[in-house]
Parts: structure tokens; sequence; C-alpha cells
């Protein structure tokens, strides 16, 4: 047990108080009005505790008889707090899985709350998390099995790992599959390395979700008309900002002579502000130190920059986005290639 992270250790002491308090009584479901017993939650952490803390949870299991080892399908108030949650904060979650429609949320909510606390996530970060992302009340124990473990797979490690997840939990609720697919397109097509794919999905985990043919088109736009290559990207953390931000920020700039594309060596006539300096800082902090401008100004160059983008929309029609993954949203898509044929326009000059 020294050796196991202090995170699996907080979270088998919790599971095994919980089972220790549930295995010798019942408890009331205070919203249900019926008398459920509860039983400890085993087999929900099996799967992301360390081999110490699944020996010490199956002695336990084998002390407490053979009556503690069926399952438990649903959470009570009593439950929830000697799982280390508040009185305030049980009642929440217990409302929330109650209010969820269908029984997948009763179902899997104990699976969630396991993995999250083997994570080393403390009980208020948990109910954090699922504020953010009901819909992990909603995965069953298998699926996230799997994308944990895919996550580990792709190079984030203890550390990098929580944190993805608190910062955007959501993305525990995307398919393995469409996982890897983000991956494969970065690595083949976009040419990161793998060590640089793992930064982007530390630094920018939003990228999972993102339209395929609008991320294609955000890093066509940083390589081509920005001069950007890869390594600046991931160091800056481009992929974190929408595709409207870094256009109207880079046209900006490159409208008042303060940026300028690089040509086929690489050169410039200038000395091109980095990315952190354009995008990693606020819109004051841009006007200020970078455009020298007015927030007046930039307003308006929004608004006639928006237009802009509106007439190309209408002059050049409507781009299918080379992708496999795009599903038949079109207002998206028509976003998405809409930019695509003003960027060949701006290739072509």
């Amino acid at each position: 047990m020294r050796r196991t992270s202090m995170g699996t250790r907080v979270a088998a002491r919790q599971v095994l108080r919980w089972a220790v308090t549930n295995a010798t009584s019942s408890v009331f479901s205070p919203l249900r009005g019926g008398r459920r017993p509860l039983q400890p939650l085993c087999t929900g952490c099996r799967f992301l505790c360390s081999s110490s803390s699944q020996n010490t949870l199956q002695q336990h299991n084998h002390e407490v008889g053979p009556q503690s080892r069926k399952p438990v399908t649903e959470l009570s108030l009593h439950s929830l707090v000697d799982m280390g949650f508040t009185d305030s904060q049980s009642e929440q979650i217990y409302e929330a899985t109650s209010n969820l429609r269908g029984g997948s949320a009763a179902r899997h909510a104990l699976s969630t709350l396991t993995a999250l606390f083997v994570l080393g996530l403390n009980p208020s970060t948990v109910l954090r998390l699922l504020e953010k992302c009901p819909e992990l009340y909603t995965i069953n124990e298998s699926q996230l099995q799997q994308r944990i473990g895919n996550m580990r797979k792709l190079g984030l490690v203890e550390g990098s790992l929580q944190r993805v997840v608190s910062y955007y939990p959501q993305i525990l609720t995307v398919p393995v599959k469409t996982v890897k697919s983000v991956v494969l397109f970065l690595r083949e097509k976009c040419q990161f390395t793998v060590q640089q794919v793992t930064d982007i999905l530390r630094d920018s985990p939003t990228v999972v979700l993102e339209k395929r043919g609008q991320l294609e088109y955000k890093f066509q736009y940083a390589y081509f008309r920005m001069g950007v290559k890869q390594a600046w990207m991931v160091k800056s953390r481009y992929f974190r900002f929408s595709l409207d931000e870094v256009r109207c920020r880079h046209c900006f700039l490159e409208r008042r002579g303060l940026y300028q594309t690089p040509d086929k060596k690489g050169q410039t006539l200038i000395i091109n502000p980095k990315l952190d300096d354009i995008f990693n800082v606020d819109e004051d902090g841009f006007l200020t130190h970078v455009a020298n401008a007015s927030a007046e100004e930039f307003e308006v160059f929004g608004k006639l920059l928006a237009r802009e983008w509106q007439e190309e929309q209408h002059q050049h029609g409507s781009v299918e986005a080379d992708s496999d993954d795009d599903e038949d949203e079109e207002d998206e898509e028509n976003e998405e290639t809409a930019g695509k044929g003003g960027y060949m326009k701006r290739r072509k000059k």
C-alpha cells in the first residue's frame, strides 16, 4: 500500500469505510421512501484500483460474508456521506441522479463516482465535474474503463490525466473510436509527433469533439496563412482557441502591417509577434501590447470582417469538408466550408 498513489489509498479507504458501514445495516432512501439494503462497492472500483488495493477489498469482501457481495444498484444519501461527500453535496448528487431521465444514471452512478475517486479527485472536485458534465452519470463501467485506459495509452499519465479530466470532463463521454480517429488525423494529416499529440490532448482536449473539417482548416490556417510550424502550435496551445478568434486577431494584425506571411524560405520583412503574445492574452492585452489599437477599432474591424466572410460564403458557396467523421449538421458544416473557401481565395492572391 505504501507504493500506491495517495489518490488510490484515499479512494480505497472511502470504499472500505462505506463497505463496513453498509454490510451491517440497511438504510432508508429518503427520496424514494423505501427500505433498501446497501452493499459494499468492490466490483465498481476493481478496474481502476492498484493490485494491492484490489487485494485489500477482496479480503474484506470475504470477511463480511456472501450477503455483502450483492451489487449495489442505487445510491442513498447515507451511502454518499460515507463515501466522503457532505450532506449538501450528497443531496445534490442524489437529486441529480433522480432527475436524469431513464434508469442509467442510478445504475452507473457508483462506477462513475468510484472511477473519479480512484483517479485521486476529492469529493468537491468530483461534484464540480458532475455539475459540468451530468452525462458522466450515465456511462457504464466498461465504457469508462476503456476510455480512461485509452487516455493512459496515449501518454496521459498520472497528473496529466487528472488535470485533463478536471478541465474537460466531457472527454470521458467520447468513445474510444472517436479519440483514436482524432489522434490518427493529427499524426498523419497534420504531421504531429506522438509526444506533440499527447501534449495537444493534455492542453487542448476539446479537439476530440471538434468537427473534423473545422479542425483541419484551423491547422491549415496556422500552417499556411500564418507560417506557424507544428512545434509552435503545440507550445502556444493554439488549438484551444476558436477559429473565429484566430482569424480575427491575425487579420487585424496583418492589415495593420504587424504580421506577414513567411515566404517559401520562412522569411519575412518584419518580425512577427509570437502566437503566445497574440492569443494567450485577453483582448486588452492584445490591443495594448501587440496591435497598438483601441477597443473601438478592433470592434469595428470585427464587424467588417464578419461581413466579408458572409460575402465570401455567398460568392463561393458551400464546399464539403473532406472528412469521414462529419455528421449531418448543416449549419456548422456551411460555416466551416465557407471559411475554407475564404482561405483558398486568400491563398490565390
